[in-house]
């Protein structure tokens, strides 16, 4: 069991290597703060509707028929739902949409930010969770078949794990901070290896699951439109984050071309 629980744990912490980013470049400049965001979104709305949605959608019509569709269409919008209720229930003096006035930009701008970065490692392990499992499962088979996916998951996580740590670097000033929210959204592949193979076969099954992956879906996309891009866009590079929006999901598109 340590080989399979090391390979997850190899694919997990891709994620630092994203993350290592905010360590090697101590300045966070504007174009760079802009392409970063742009890359994180593209990320989240490429895994968001390619990914996670047609998983989503692939199962539960496998259980339920054409019915399925509509169980991801409600697990989807629930899930934008969730966070939009939760955004509308945050205190409006600490909620970083009802602030306002050129003095509280700064302050507004870094609420916004730290917020978007820990939502995104929320939602990004949740996402990585049933990967670990994944992992383990086949490396309990044959580590040979493992190893491929292992090599194709740590790719598509690094530019994750970037999603997660430049946000939180900038708006807490500590790149040792945005690197370890990194570290700790990667932790869920191991995390969900060992708790997948003692727990989930037994009390999840695949369609809350799927359901799970189309509320997450909704979650990230909100998210991408609602502050990584209207974000990203403030810092004043239009082209910049459209370039960076781009390159995330041809990443993205890449590495799940291989799974």
């Amino acid at each position: 069991m340590l080989v399979p629980f090391a390979l997850a744990l190899l694919a997990g912490l891709a994620t630092a290597i994203g993350g290592a980013l905010v360590l090697v470049r101590r300045r966070l400049g504007s174009r760079f703060l802009a392409v970063s965001l742009g890359l994180s979104a593209g990320v989240m709305l490429y895994v968001s509707f390619v990914e996670l949605l047609a998983t989503a959608e692939r199962t539960l019509t496998a259980e339920y028929g054409q019915a399925g569709a509509w169980w991801t269409i409600l697990g989807f919008f629930g899930g934008i739902a969730l966070i939009g209720v939760i955004d509308r229930l945050v205190p409006a003096a600490i909620n970083p949409h009802e602030l306002s006035g050129a003095d509280d930009a700064s302050d507004r701008h870094r609420a916004s930010m730290l917020r978007t970065g820990v939502i995104t490692a929320a939602a990004l392990a949740l996402h990585n969770f049933p990967e670990g499992f994944a992992v383990f499962l086949a490396a309990t088979q044959e580590v040979a078949v493992a190893v491929p996916v292992v090599v194709a998951i740590a790719i598509h996580n690094i530019p994750e794990g970037i999603a997660v740590a430049v946000p939180v670097a900038y708006a807490t000033g500590s790149p040792l901070t945005g690197f370890g929210y990194s570290v700790l959204a990667g932790l869920a592949e191991p995390v969900g290896a060992l708790v997948g193979y003692l727990l989930l076969q037994a009390f999840l099954g695949p369609v809350a699951m799927a359901i799970a992956f189309a509320g997450v879906a909704g979650i990230m996309v909100f998210v991408s439109l609602d502050e990584l891009l209207p974000a990203a866009h403030d810092f004043g590079h239009h082209h910049a984050t459209i370039y960076g929006l781009v390159a995330g999901m041809g990443i993205m598109a890449a590495s799940l071309a291989v799974l």
